[in-house]
């Protein structure tokens, strides 16, 4: 087979085994190849685990010559955000406080693709703890979009979307908390999927706000979401948010057709601060869905100014209490110090970054006596709120549509301000705050060559019809013929 395997979807990479026109060996020799070549420039990995995935390979070179697959991801070389726990491979989560760390047990999600015969080829840069926009906050190294090396490709999960981008994985998974697969996605011209929360067990996830963190699939088209939504959903025991809802087929969902759906084109969300090239391209996404047999309408969802505040309350809070137990005692870096309270202290001082510490000052504020009812209190009622909104818009249309992010992928330093960094999840915070799922395509390219990231939203549980909305925009739109020139 001539064509370059590191530019397949996972499910073209699939038919390539099964027709015995390439092997799980070779595909994952190319990725390895490129990655080295690479990945000095892009900085999608921390972690490569070069020798283990080539085990992986040949256990899968084998099952599929002896044509005994284990499904449709058998062979199929993925990377994992550093925010999922692996056993004996490191897991950093892009802090220097857990460098080093090694987890003695397995993430469900990773358990799940390892029994799915996947190859994991190793973690991806992420923002420290996933609190961040643009993979600039990781302890270790920036990323840089694929597209064009001066920008950034968003966050936190950039380390994973510049990975698929730049053809350095097949696909990845990444954590969305306030938009962390989806602003990724739409900088980086991939496809991100945020599921319902509870849809895709968290066992093994490294908390940032244990209310809001929702893993999720970042691919190379909707069908490669579809496959791997599919091995990882379902209900976990172990995980007490996990919820016992049947996963569907997502892939037997894909039929091409959105003939009958009613999409709400919410208002708020075209308003002052809007890139003119996103909201020029979302309404002409809108004709295609129209061409499409869908109708349109305009919706409203009062509460979405507030949702970034409301964001900015109840995640920081989350956090200072879940990153109470990088303590210096049990595990991670240890600063030594005179007394339990000073080692604790200089190992806190040392291990996290100026955003990590911002946050988790602004979390301890916001629970502090005398605060907690005016700020995350009130927070939480408004997250009610904000979630009644899309209940009512889902009353009366199938799916929402909108952008993704207010413009398109920035420069490295341009957002040194944290609030301007924080705008950036103005329209994909309230779906977290929500719960539901959300997806992100790619919905054209900007005058210099950026990709514009579409969104559509869905009630709970209801990604089946999210993929199939999505995939039909997508193969009715020429996008996906443009790649990053990466070599």
């Amino acid at each position: 087979m001539t064509t370059d395997l590191t530019r397949l979807t996972m499910h073209a990479l699939a038919a390539a085994y099964r027709a015995g026109e390439a092997t799980p060996s070779q595909a994952t020799e190319a990725y390895l190849a490129r990655i080295a070549a690479l990945d000095t420039r892009v900085g999608g990995y921390l972690t490569v685990t070069a020798e283990a995935a080539r085990a992986a390979a040949r256990a899968a070179d084998a099952r599929l010559a002896a044509r005994r697959p284990l499904g449709p991801l058998d062979g199929v070389p993925l990377a994992l955000k550093d925010v999922f726990c692996t056993r004996g491979v490191t897991t950093t989560c892009g802090s220097r406080i857990l460098e080093g760390f090694v987890p003695p047990y397995d993430a469900t999600v990773a358990e799940r693709l390892a029994a799915a015969g996947a190859v994991m080829l190793g973690k991806t840069n992420m923002d420290e703890f996933a609190m961040g926009s643009s993979t600039e906050h990781s302890a270790f190294k920036p990323t840089r979009n694929p597209w064009d090396l001066s920008r950034v490709p968003g966050g936190s999960s950039g380390g994973s979307a510049a990975a698929v981008a730049g053809d350095l994985a097949a696909a990845a998974l990444g954590t969305d908390t306030g938009g962390s697969i989806r602003q990724p996605a739409a900088f980086c011209g991939t496809v991100g999927l945020k599921p319902t929360y509870g849809r895709v067990s968290r066992y093994g996830l490294i908390a940032f706000a244990s209310s809001l963190d929702h893993p999720g699939p970042i691919t190379k088209d909707v069908r490669d979401t579809a496959l791997l939504l599919g091995a990882i959903a379902g209900h976990d025991p172990r995980d007490a948010t996990s919820v016992p809802e049947p996963v569907p087929d997502y892939v037997a969902a894909l039929d091409g057709s959105v003939a009958g759906l009613r999409l709400g084109v919410p208002r708020e969300y075209f308003t002052e601060g809007l890139d003119p090239e996103i909201a020029r391209a979302v309404r002409e996404a809108l004709e295609v869905l129209r061409g499409l047999g869908a109708t349109t309408t305009e919706i409203s969802l009062p509460t979405t100014d507030y949702g970034l505040a409301v964001y900015y309350i109840i995640a920081p809070a989350e956090a200072s209490s879940n990153l109470a137990r990088y303590d210096g005692v049990k595990y991670g870096l240890r600063v030594p110090g005179r007394d339990l309270i000073d080692m604790s202290s200089a190992t806190r001082a040392a291990g996290f970054g100026a955003e990590v510490k911002r946050r988790i000052m602004l979390g301890t504020y916001v629970l502090s006596a005398g605060y907690y009812d005016a700020y995350y209190g009130r927070a939480q009622k408004v997250r009610t709120l904000v979630k009644r909104d899309f209940e009512q818009a889902f009353a009366a249309v199938d799916l929402i549509v909108a952008p993704t992010t207010p413009g398109v992928a920035f420069k490295h330093g341009e957002k040194e301000d944290p609030l301007a960094m924080y705008l950036n999840d103005v329209f994909t915070v309230p779906v977290d705050l929500a719960g539901i799922p959300a997806i992100s395509v790619r919905g054209g390219f900007s005058a210099t060559g950026l990709p514009i990231g579409l969104q559509l939203i869905a009630p709970a549980f209801e990604e089946a019809r999210l993929l199939r909305a999505a995939h039909a925009y997508e193969q009715a739109t020429p996008w996906l013929e443009r790649r990053p020139e990466l070599s």
